[in-house]
């Protein structure tokens, strides 16, 4: 067997169409920059997160998903993303992340994923992840990341 993945990384640059009026990145694009990085990481290890097989589908809706915001980021910067596997249980990965700009973090988050069968026309069922990805899985032996240190009033 090949060597397990636990981390990767994904770089982008700011669009246009990712900010505000005021030219920082809107809040709801974070989540979809770390999207693309579990998209990519997916792809790495010879899966997708969309993967179609002859009557059904298997796919890993969100069970949970929280970010907190240390910086903005602005139209035009390089973001780093950083994705790790926290934890791969039976059915469920829970992924945290990194995004930094010129070494500095931006944003740090993790989402909890589940994977389902999508029957066609159908149910949705959890199942346990295929053990053709799982295998190429492990957790990442990093320490998880601390949310909720920074109050609004300090």
């Amino acid at each position: 067997m090949s060597e397990q993945a636990y981390e990767f990384h994904y770089r982008r640059r700011v669009e246009f169409a990712d900010t505000d009026m005021a030219g920082i990145v809107h809040f709801a694009r974070i989540f979809c920059f770390a999207e693309e990085a579990e998209h990519a990481f997916l792809r790495s290890v010879g899966w997708s997160v969309h993967k179609t097989n002859d009557d059904e589908v298997i796919g890993f809706p969100r069970l949970a998903t929280r970010f907190e915001f240390d910086r903005p980021l602005r139209f035009e910067d390089e973001v780093d993303v950083h994705l790790w596997v926290r934890r791969q249980g039976e059915k469920t990965l829970t992924y945290q992340f990194v995004l930094s700009q010129d070494g500095e973090m931006a944003a740090h988050g993790e989402f909890t994923v589940i994977c389902c069968r999508v029957h066609v026309g159908s149910r949705v069922e959890s199942i346990p992840i295929p053990t053709r990805l799982a295998d190429k899985l492990a957790e990442a032996p990093y320490p998880p990341l601390e949310f909720g240190g920074r109050g609004g009033d300090n």
